[in-house]
């Protein structure tokens, strides 16, 4: 059963600078928010050794300068939401925000994704929604006594596993990760790399480095998904959001900031853009 949540003023996805920047920007202005992401923040924040060009902050470790981010979201009362969210769906004045089984709505949406890293493999966007999907616990009950594949990019995949293989007659799952493995006696795993994605008027075979596997559902629990499988109908150019110099992109009330938009690849930069579509996000439930 699906649980349907309050209505936010504007729901941002990414807790890098990006999404911080608009989530602090956007209280500020007295908006109901609330930010998807890592209590961690950025994972590539942390990893950096010594940060120089961030105006106000020099010779700091990115984990130093994540703590600052951290201290001034909780001075304001900022919490992140620790949840994957799996699709979100313009519906006319509100978008849908998918996580498993609850749906989140929001009047705006600020994209702040940062870079997508694990591009789809061949075959795989041709099939979305013909057998290819990114929620396996959404789409379960398509697949009672049909053969549905997992490839698993972290472990809370094999949650989904274990889930699916109550309703499916098979289940295979493809761990793209090291470590020991919780599953279900009746999951098959198959460690190996999968290559393409075959079928005709839906999916029929994944083609696996050393081998293929006939299923009828195929489903990608990546860490992150990339924009244009995230967002249906979102223009993307060049692997980035088209965006304008306010943070608009195609989709009315949808907003993106940060890496996810393009190049240069900058922690300051990506809080300028952060800040701007923030203010763009509020001038538009303004004006409504």
């Amino acid at each position: 059963m699906v649980k349907m949540m309050e209505r936010y003023d504007i729901a941002i996805v990414g807790s890098g600078p990006a999404g911080l920047s608009a989530a602090i920007n956007s209280k500020i202005r007295n908006k109901n928010i609330i930010i998807f992401g890592n209590n961690d923040l950025s994972f590539k924040l942390i990893k950096a050794p010594k940060i120089n060009n961030y105006l106000g902050f020099f010779n700091v470790s990115g984990n130093d300068l994540k703590n600052h981010f951290k201290e001034h979201i909780d001075s304001m009362g900022i919490s992140i939401t620790e949840e994957r969210i799996n699709n979100i769906y313009a519906m006319g004045d509100y978008f849908a925000l998918m996580v498993n089984e609850k749906i989140y709505e929001s009047k705006s949406v600020i994209l702040a994704t940062g870079i997508e890293y694990t591009r789809p493999i061949e075959g795989e966007e041709e099939f979305i929604g013909k057998g290819v999907g990114y929620c396996a616990t959404c789409d379960a009950p398509l697949y009672k006594n049909k053969v549905v594949t997992i490839v698993g990019y972290n472990k809370e995949g094999e949650e989904d596993a274990n889930y699916v293989s109550e309703l499916a007659s098979k289940v295979y799952y493809i761990p793209m990760y090291k470590g020991e493995l919780s599953l279900n006696n009746n999951v098959e795993v198959i460690k190996d790399v999968p290559f393409r994605v075959e079928g005709n008027s839906k999916v029929e075979k994944l083609i696996l480095k050393n081998r293929e596997i006939e299923t009828d559902g195929l489903f990608f629990l990546r860490n992150s998904l990339s924009p244009a499988q995230l967002v249906p109908g979102l223009l993307v150019e060049n692997g980035h959001i088209s965006v304008d110099r306010l943070m608009n992109t195609n989709i009315l009330g949808c907003f993106a900031a940060g890496d996810c938009i393009g190049k240069p690849y900058q922690y300051i930069k990506a809080a300028g853009e952060g800040q701007i579509a923030a203010l763009s996000a509020v001038s538009y439930l303004d004006s409504k």
